[in-house]
């Protein structure tokens, strides 16, 4: 079917766009230096009182912590609700963690300085320009997810870390390297990012072709090459699109847009596909399912476990929630693959191809997957928020008067139910798209509905399963 007349679950065209950027206010906002400064400013002294809290409230609960309930409640929900599904990375475009390599880079915050970049400005490593780095940083983080989630302390040593990270890597390699191939963030965002309803592209390719200098990736008097290393001019997917905008300020002819798109678009694109973002889909799917476990499940042993209760259950955690991320969901969706091989017998197609094909399915069902766990998040603490922003260091204020307020779970009764629904939806994307990518993979459509069938099992079971855990 042409790409012009497919449409998602025969309704959305998915060659729609509608161009934020085509109203005179966004795109004047958009070229402005001042933006997305501001908002980096800003978060940035949201994040200076996170790591204050960490220290100097360090001793307090962690639902009484400004800290912990503004990263891991607020922040985490707004990232998974709102800012990856809707407006892909958009939290990159105000993430304060590289503004200080940024500044140390280019000498300036606002303005625009010509010439060469201070630091070493060295390339990062060839093999190592892929998500591998962030696929075993995010899951190593999660290790300690007992500890950032409880104890203050736990959540400004990360933070700290990674902003001190981001700076001594911004000293040693070009650009935005720390935020493409280190941030633990990053990974899951890129990943997901493919799902959202929003892209920045080129209007017009022609315009493009003629244009020799291509500012957009050089830079100019208005606005700094691509951080991101990106090829604005031709790129195709969000994954590593951090929506920085410089793009917009040195595109001379304002060929830049910033649209609106039926979710999933991404999905479909045939290039770049590779091992390191099918393993980030499994690992996130599997830190999802551990994570439900022991957090919002009823097996205490398992919060013990989590959270160090003995360095035996801890070290034991640690065994089974790497092997089952990197090694059991990997293996048994392989086996699936082998299936789906084995009945479209499409010798001709190696297995590693429709692995990697095939693991874009999880895209869909693993940020679902998301959203229902931090439902499980946001219903119950989310009125902590109203007394931490009174009382940020525990030090008995009560700037706002909502200090005193008291702690009222929302909805928990119909949770499970939420979260189910909410995974269905995203089950029926991934469904979706499973079809579509079925037909890119195999010759003929009859070996691509051979070959689905074996993929399809799989994602109705990893729903079913995920269902059992949330309603029972």
């Amino acid at each position: 079917m042409d790409a012009k007349e497919d449409k998602l679950f025969g309704i959305i065209p998915l060659d729609f766009r509608f161009e934020l950027t085509k109203f005179k206010l966004i795109r004047a906002l958009f070229k402005s230096r001042w933006f997305p400064l501001l908002a980096l400013i800003v978060n940035l002294f949201i994040f200076v009182i996170i790591l204050m809290a960490g220290i100097l409230g360090g001793y307090s609960a962690g639902n009484y912590n400004f800290g912990i309930m503004i990263v891991w409640i607020l922040w985490w929900v707004m990232l998974m609700f709102v800012l990856v599904p809707v407006f892909s990375r958009a939290w990159c475009l105000m993430c304060p963690f590289p503004i200080f390599a940024d500044w140390l880079q280019r000498g300036a915050l606002f303005s625009v300085k010509q010439g060469k970049p201070k630091g070493l400005n060295l390339k990062w490593p060839k093999p190592l320009k892929n998500m591998w780095v962030m696929n075993i940083g995010f899951l190593i983080t999660t290790f300690f997810s007992g500890f950032f989630t409880v104890r203050p302390l736990a959540t400004f040593i990360l933070l700290g870390g990674i902003i001190l990270l981001a700076f001594l890597i911004g000293l040693i390699f070009e650009k935005r390297s720390f935020c493409l191939y280190v941030c633990p963030v990053s990974g899951f965002q890129g990943l997901y990012s493919q799902f959202a309803m929003a892209e920045i592209r080129r209007k017009d390719p022609e315009i493009c072709k003629k244009h020799a200098l291509k500012t957009c990736y050089l830079g100019n008097e208005n606005g700094y090459g691509c951080p991101w290393l990106l090829t604005p001019f031709n790129f195709k997917k969000n994954t590593y699109c951090g929506m920085c905008l410089e793009c917009f300020k040195s595109c001379p002819y304002d060929n830049m847009a910033f649209n609106l798109r039926p979710p999933g678009c991404d999905l479909l694109v045939d290039e770049k596909r590779g091992l390191d973002e099918a393993w980030k889909s499994f690992i996130m799917l599997g830190i999802a399912m551990v994570f439900f476990l022991s957090m919002q499940g009823p097996w205490g042993v398992l919060k013990d476990m989590v959270r160090a209760a003995s360095m035996k259950g801890y070290l034991t955690f640690i065994a089974i929630h790497s092997a089952f991320s990197l090694l059991v969901v990997p293996g048994v969706f392989f086996i699936f693959v082998f299936l789906s091989r084995f009945f479209s017998r499409a010798k001709e197609v190696s297995l590693k191809k429709i692995f990697i094909n095939f693991s874009y399915t999880l895209v869909p069902i693993g940020l679902g997957v998301w959203i229902a766990f931090s439902l499980g998040i946001i219903l119950p603490n989310g009125s902590y928020i109203l007394h931490i922003i009174s009382d940020p260091f525990a030090w008995g204020w009560n700037i706002f008067g909502t200090a005193n307020f008291p702690w009222t779970p929302v909805f928990t009764r119909s949770l499970g139910y939420l979260q189910g629904a909410t995974l269905v939806i995203f089950y029926l994307f991934s469904i979706a798209y499973g079809i579509r990518i079925s037909k890119q993979t195999y010759p003929s459509d009859k070996q691509a509905k051979c070959g689905w069938v074996p993929i399809f099992i799989f994602l109705t079971s990893v729903t079913l399963a995920f269902l059992w855990l949330y309603i029972g």
